[in-house]
């Protein structure tokens, strides 16, 4: 089996261990928490996106992967974590613009994830040697995609939430 074919299964292989795990487990819970507080706990998912910035450290990825790549990834990464923390701030400070911030959070945060699937697409990412950041691509990222549509699944049905 080649790299390419490893580094997919292992990604449709979380997104399905994490879809399930949270359809049977972390939803039915978050469901009977207030909105505010389910939305916290589903964007520290994301204040941890500043793992990304390893892409610019010399030495732990392959230098053929272009810096283009690994620099959009990495400094989108880092906004979507400093984003979502603001969000979790303005959530329990009970601002009134925590909402539409959660909002451009989790649509910077998913755009930034499209625009990053596209460039492992189009750059056959797998090929290159891409040491600890292979755990990144098959395990973290497949979480923050569960978790981003989770967070607009729940800003969509904002009226069957909790109080």
């Amino acid at each position: 089996m080649t790299s390419t074919a490893i580094f997919w299964l292992q990604i449709l292989t979380s997104i399905m261990v994490f879809g399930v795990t949270a359809a049977w487990y972390v939803w039915p819970r978050l469901r009977t928490w207030p909105r505010n507080s389910a939305l916290i706990a589903m964007l520290y998912v994301h204040v941890l996106r500043y793992v990304g910035m390893v892409l610019l450290v010399p030495y732990m990825i392959d230098p053929r992967l272009p810096e283009s790549f690994r620099s959009s990834a990495a400094y989108g990464d880092l906004i979507e974590a400093a984003l979502a923390f603001c969000c979790i701030v303005a959530l329990r400070g009970g601002w009134r613009l925590a909402i539409p911030l959660v909002w451009v959070t989790n649509t910077w945060g998913f755009v930034d994830l499209l625009n990053g699937l596209r460039g492992v697409i189009q750059l056959n990412v797998p090929r290159f040697d891409l040491g600890t950041s292979w755990y990144i691509y098959t395990f973290f990222a497949p979480l923050v995609v569960l978790s981003h549509i989770m967070i607009f699944w729940t800003l969509l049905s904002r009226k069957s939430w909790k109080s």
